[in-house]
C-alpha cells in the first residue's frame, strides 16, 4: 500500500489542496499528518477541517499545541507568536479541543511517527544534524520515523554511525533504521517553495519525495488580506 506523509501545513490550503490531489494520483490509500495543521498561514480553520474528514493518523506540532491553548508565546519568534495570536481568535472551541488532544507520538503498521523529536516529542527541539539525529534514534524503537517540524527534507540512517542526507527517492535497507523528515506542505525552508511530501510505498520499501508547484499568490494575497505581517507572505517564495 501506497501511503501519503506529509506535515507542517500551517494552514495553507492551496499547498495542501494540491498535495491531497497529487497523493491520489500517485495511487495513495490513506494518509498521516505529522502535525502543524495551523499557524503561518490563512486558512487554519479549512486545513484542520480536511485533515479531520481524512480521519488519519495525526500527531501535535507546536503550533497546533500553542493555538489550541493559553500558553504563553515567548519562545516564539515575532512572526510566529502573532500568526498563533491570530490563529487563536478564528479556532472554534471544539477546534482547539481536537488540537489539543492529539498525541506527540503514533506507532503505526510498525512504524513511528512524530512531529520534533523522539527524545523530547513536547519539548519541541529541532533535529538539524547527526548528534541530534542520534538522541531520537536512542529513544526509537521502530526500524522506521517519520518527522517534521524543521521544514527541511532529510533522511538520518543509523547502521554502525548516524549520516545526514537530503534525498528523492529512498530503498529502506534491511539492518538499518531511519528517521526521516517529510518537509512541509505549506511552508518550506530548504531554498524550494514548492509543496513538499513522501510517497511512501509499503511493499518495494520505497520513499519518494514530491515538490509541488501550487497558487502562491492566492496564499500570499489571503495572508494580506487577514492582516497578518507580510513577511508571512512574502517568504513564501524563496521557500524559508
Amino acid at each position: 500500500m501506497r501511503i501519503a506523509i506529509f506535515g507542517d501545513i500551517h494552514a495553507n490550503l492551496e499547498a495542501f489542496e494540491v498535495v491531497l490531489a497529487d497523493a491520489r494520483d500517485q495511487g495513495c490509500l490513506s494518509s498521516i499528518c505529522l502535525g502543524d495543521v495551523v499557524g503561518y498561514n490563512a486558512n487554519p480553520r479549512e486545513c484542520l477541517r480536511i485533515v479531520q474528514s481524512l480521519n488519519c493518523p495525526v500527531v501535535k506540532g507546536n503550533h497546533d499545541d500553542y493555538a489550541s491553548s493559553d500558553s504563553s508565546l515567548e519562545s516564539f519568534n515575532p512572526l510566529a507568536e502573532i500568526a498563533i495570536q491570530w490563529t487563536r481568535d478564528q479556532l472554534t472551541s471544539s477546534e482547539k479541543l481536537w488540537l489539543g488532544e492529539l498525541p506527540l507520538i503514533s506507532k503505526i503498521r510498525g512504524f513511528t511517527v512524530v512531529h520534533a523529536s523522539l527524545e523530547d516529542p513536547g519539548g519541541w527541539g529541532y533535529v538539524l544534524n547527526q548528534l541530534d539525529a542520534a538522541a531520537s534514534f536512542s529513544k526509537q524503537t521502530t526500524k522506521l520515523c517519520f518527522f517534521g517540524h524543521t521544514h527541511t527534507p532529510r533522511a538520518y540512517i543509523k547502521d554502525s554511525s548516524v549520516i545526514g542526507l537530503p534525498f528523492d527517492q529512498l530503498l529502506l535497507e534491511p539492518g538499518k533504521r531511519y528517521f526521516i523528515n517529510a518537509g512541509s506542505v505549506g511552508q518550506p525552508r530548504d531554498g524550494d517553495w514548492r509543496a513538499a511530501y513522501l510517497v511512501f510505498d509499503e511493499e518495494k520499501r520505497m520513499i519518494r519525495l514530491r515538490r509541488l508547484r501550487y497558487d502562491l499568490p492566492k496564499t500570499q494575497g489571503k495572508i494580506l488580506a487577514a492582516g497578518l505581517p507580510p513577511r508571512l507572505a512574502d517568504r513564501l517564495a524563496f521557500g524559508k
